[in-house]
């Protein structure tokens, strides 16, 4: 039968293997695994039950299908000095690969080397402000070292993991020793603590929040339940109080009277004072309002608004249909005297038309006449333009 136990590499880097002897290796014990196109050199971080747990859990973990790859043996002296060797070379290996960082001209920060233990491979982390392309420096590595070069883009919190340190709390960062998953921590879970927000004081050695924020938040979420909501208005023995702070490490309440006095209660006498009346106190972070007994005034006015809308329902109704119709009336008239109009636009233009058709013949008719006159007169014509020009004038007019 196949132990399940997880392996500790440099860096803080796990991963888990499957281990086919009668009985699992001992705690930090070396071993030899199955390694990309190689072998690695890893201690034993957890085995068990533990492992298993950690396997379902953590981000590194298979879940529960079987690992993919296999801890061979354990480690002899032999492997253990090769690997204590290899990690004194590792300050070597960073320097010269920072030098050749710094001839490509890249803008990048190289966090870490690492070799493998049979030297078939060297991982190299860095951290990046945008996407840099380091084809040029793969190939300057390459040639180098004379293995196979794999380059790893790293966050800065995942480089604290690396590294390692000292939190201000004065102990080792939590995701180098312990925390076995990175998970997103925002200012909103600082203001379920009643922290600060200012990010300096909330801000690990990595510049980003503190991971201890997010593993603590649950406590905070689940004993707030227990208490009511700040600024909610209570009726207890002496009237209604309105709730101002709630400790809940010492399970007290802050309350205040509508004359401004104050007074700290514990949580179980507010419970006493508070019983037989109808008014919840354990469900303060409920999204919908509630319409109890401490605000009469509120229910009833909701009564009456509930009534008001019941009645005048109908004439909303009746009003939007009318409005509606009023819109098609609207529209019909509208459109009614535009055709009117357009009518009376071409019924104009035909009457000025017969008009200038009657000046211009009533003009021949006298020019003609004229010509006969003249004739019979004996009198010089007028001039064939005179008749031209009028009848011009009489076009424009």
């Amino acid at each position: 039968m196949a132990h399940l136990i997880e392996v500790a590499f440099r860096g803080n880097r796990k991963e888990f293997f499957s281990w086919t002897g009668e009985t699992a290796p001992p705690l930090k014990a070396g071993v030899i695994v199955e390694a990309d196109r190689g072998e690695d050199f890893g201690r034993v971080h957890s085995t068990g039950e533990l492992a298993e747990v950690r396997c379902n859990g953590c981000a590194h973990g298979c879940g529960t299908t079987p690992p993919p790859r296999a801890a061979l043996r354990l480690a002899t002296t032999a492997d253990e000095q090769l690997d204590r060797a290899l990690t004194v070379e590792h300050e070597d290996v960073r320097r010269k690969s920072m030098d050749r960082v710094k001839a490509n001209h890249l803008v990048m920060k190289l966090t870490d080397v690492e070799w493998q233990w049979d030297r078939r491979k060297l991982t190299i982390y860095f951290t990046a402000e945008r996407r840099v392309d380091f084809r040029g420096l793969v190939r300057d590595l390459a040639a180098l070292f004379r293995t196979r070069i794999e380059l790893k883009q790293i966050g800065v919190r995942d480089e604290a993991k690396r590294l390692s340190g000292v939190g201000r709390c004065g102990r080792e960062y939590c995701s180098a020793s312990w925390l076995p998953d990175l998970r997103p921590v925002n200012l909103g879970v600082a203001k379920d603590q009643k922290l600060s927000l200012n990010p300096q004081q909330i801000s690990g050695a990595c510049g980003r929040l503190m991971c201890c924020l997010r593993y603590e938040h649950e406590f905070y979420v689940l004993s707030r339940r227990k208490f009511p909501k700040e600024g909610k208005i209570l009726t207890t023995s002496l009237g209604e109080e309105k709730v101002i702070a709630c400790d809940i490490f010492n399970e007290r309440i802050t309350l205040r009277t509508a004359d401004g006095d104050s007074r700290v209660i514990a949580l179980a006498d507010l419970r006493t004072e508070l019983e037989g009346q109808d008014q919840p106190t354990d469900h303060a972070h409920d999204d919908a309002p509630s319409h109890t007994a401490e605000y009469p005034v509120d229910a009833a006015v909701h009564a009456m608004l509930d009534t008001v809308e019941m009645e005048i329902a109908p004439l909303v109704a009746a009003m939007a249909v009318m409005e509606v119709a009023s819109v098609v009336v609207t529209d019909v008239v509208t459109e009614a005297a535009a055709e009117d109009a357009d009518s009376e636009d071409a019924a104009g233009d035909a009457t000025r038309r017969k008009r200038r058709r009657g000046r211009r013949g009533g003009r021949r008719l006298r020019a003609a006449e004229q010509r006969r006159q003249s004739e019979q007169d004996g009198s010089p014509m007028p001039p064939d333009g005179a008749d031209d020009a009028d009848a011009g004038d009489d076009t424009e007019e």
